[in-house]
């Protein structure tokens, strides 16, 4: 009687036991996690001395404006940025900010925009500051006294695996960090893997991959935490997802423990008949 009554309190205890760490703890979910900032009420600065160094690829869009003395020499500009953009607007994207695409400059997939007086620019491989002083430098040529303003039009984004609302996202800002980003998408579920969050940065040679944890508050000062045009994040989902458990589903444990008494009540009574 001993021997089978233990085999049966084993089996219970080792199925409640499963069951419970199959569950996600609260560890795993709360993001920012720093016990210093937790038990203090002072507040703890982040420093990130990020530099945007973003190069321009083909397919991104540029906003490019001519500010000049001569109204006349201005409004040249503005006329033929929006009949040029008008058209790439409709096919690209009827559903983004419309605004954006009219005023704006798509690269080519040669790395060219074709602009007003300088023609045909190559752009590929250059940063926003670098495109500006080569636009900045062809004007001057045709009229003194300008200013060219140079900024990105859209900002891509792709947000994949476990999020709310994976998709991709257009952005039209010059700059997005993480949790913004995440944001967008809904939030990671409860069964994200926030310790192990990739990203994939479009490179001129290919793609880069880092892994971030968002669960730690020195993400704030990671260079990845601001990101880039075209950028790729995979939220990859816990081991303990195949459980199917977002939260402790005490009902499945009350009725597995109930099983195992009434289990061993029955062979108990077996025994000594």
């Amino acid at each position: 009687m001993t021997r089978s009554f233990l085999k049966v309190a084993c089996f219970s205890v080792v199925a409640a036991v499963t069951l419970l760490t199959s569950c996600v703890s609260q560890k795993k979910v709360l993001m920012l996690q720093n016990e210093a900032m937790l038990d203090s009420i002072s507040s703890i600065e982040y420093v990130n001395k990020r530099s945007f160094s973003y190069k321009v690829q083909p397919g991104d869009n540029l906003y490019i404006r001519v500010s000049s003395m001569d109204k006349n020499f201005s409004s040249f500009f503005s006329l033929t940025n929006t009949n040029n953009s008008a058209i790439s607007s409709s096919s690209q994207n009827s559903a983004g900010n419309a605004s954006i695409y009219i005023n704006g400059f798509t690269v080519s997939d040669e790395g060219l925009i074709d602009f007003p007086y300088a023609g045909k620019i190559y752009v590929k491989d250059l940063t926003i500051d670098e495109i500006q002083q080569k636009i900045q430098t062809i004007i001057d040529e045709y009229q003194k006294e300008t200013i060219v303003y140079v900024k990105l039009g859209i900002f891509n984004l792709t947000i994949l695996g476990e999020v709310n609302k994976p998709g991709q996202y257009q952005v039209y800002q010059s700059d997005i960090n993480l949790f913004q980003a995440l944001a967008l998408a809904g939030n990671p579920t409860d069964f994200a893997n926030r310790k192990n969050v990739k990203i994939v940065h479009q490179t001129t040679e290919g793609s880069q991959v880092v892994r971030v944890n968002i669960n730690d508050t020195d993400i704030l000062s990671n260079p990845d935490y601001y990101l880039k045009p075209n950028d790729i994040i995979y939220v990859e989902p816990l081991s303990i997802k195949r459980w199917g458990f977002a939260s402790v589903p005490y009902s499945l444990i009350i009725s597995m423990l109930s099983l195992g008494v009434t289990v061993m009540t029955f062979f108990l009574v077996t025994i000594k008949k």
